[in-house]
């Protein structure tokens, strides 16, 4: 009896730490995806800051949200900057689509074909994230490593949600 409950603690024990570590390694392979869109955001907003002059506001918008990312911040918060960023992305990249005057330079094309293209892959690396939590909140909920939860401290992990202005469609009207 003894050799079979060591045996159980151990196996549970093992499962749900390699769970975590499997979370851990998707938020870090999130976190290269935010840190590159990081480095583009500043590159795209010049290239088309002077084209754009009376759309100063989304301009502005993407800056002050690439601004508030922090990376030592707890992943739920980081989660919820890097929502607002994207939907600010998306706006940015909705209104340039207006304009076929500034979508047709070659600096601003390949910008925002980059950050469309880090953009798919943090929706895809988000996904990823989200089923690894899920599974990990499973288990730690459901027998047997419920029992033990408890024991080893074992907390539910956050999802990397949307907000809801992320849900909605992003408005590309121009104001003239």
């Amino acid at each position: 009896l003894a050799a079979t409950i060591v045996v159980f603690l151990v196996t549970t024990y093992n499962a749900v730490i390699a769970m975590g570590q499997r979370i851990d390694k998707a938020w870090a392979n999130i976190d290269v995806i935010l840190k590159q869109r990081h480095d583009e955001l500043p590159r795209l907003v010049e290239a088309v800051r002077g084209l754009m002059g009376f759309e100063r506001d989304v301009l502005e918008e993407v800056t002050r949200l690439r601004a508030e990312y922090r990376p030592e911040d707890p992943i739920d918060r980081q989660g919820a900057v890097a929502a607002a960023t994207t939907l600010g992305v998306k706006h940015l990249l909705a209104t340039v689509e207006a304009y076929p005057d500034i979508k047709s330079h070659g600096n601003v094309l390949a910008l925002q074909v980059e950050i469309a293209r880090l953009e798919g892959m943090l929706a895809d690396r988000r996904e990823l994230y989200n089923d690894m939590v899920y599974r990990f909140n499973t288990r730690i909920r459901t027998l047997p490593a419920m029992l033990i939860a408890g024991l080893f401290g074992w907390t539910q992990r956050p999802f990397f949600k949307a907000d809801e202005a992320e849900r909605e469609r992003p408005d590309a009207t121009l104001q003239a």
